[in-house]
């Protein structure tokens, strides 16, 4: 799965999560400052894209690391990969 691919899906899911327009989310989108993301929101976030890419739980830290759309992006990249 492509980058874009993921990018894609990632989108949708955030759009559908934090009630926000698919065409306002880019890689740079932080999802706090920029998408309104509060602490369960990301909770939410990371559940879904568990289920979608069909990841392993998400570490706490990883959780508190990931600010941005493109950091989402690259931490599902990385674990697909392995």
């Amino acid at each position: 799965m492509t980058a874009e691919e993921i990018f894609d899906k990632v989108r949708e899911i955030i759009a559908e999560e934090f009630s926000v327009d698919a065409e306002s989310i880019s890689m740079n989108s932080l999802l706090e400052d920029d998408l309104g993301a509060d602490s369960i929101d990301l909770v939410e976030l990371a559940v879904a894209l568990e289920e979608e890419f069909d990841l392993a739980e998400t570490e706490e830290e990883v959780l508190g690391e990931i600010k941005s759309v493109g950091d989402v992006v690259d931490y599902i990249g990385k674990q697909l990969a392995e």
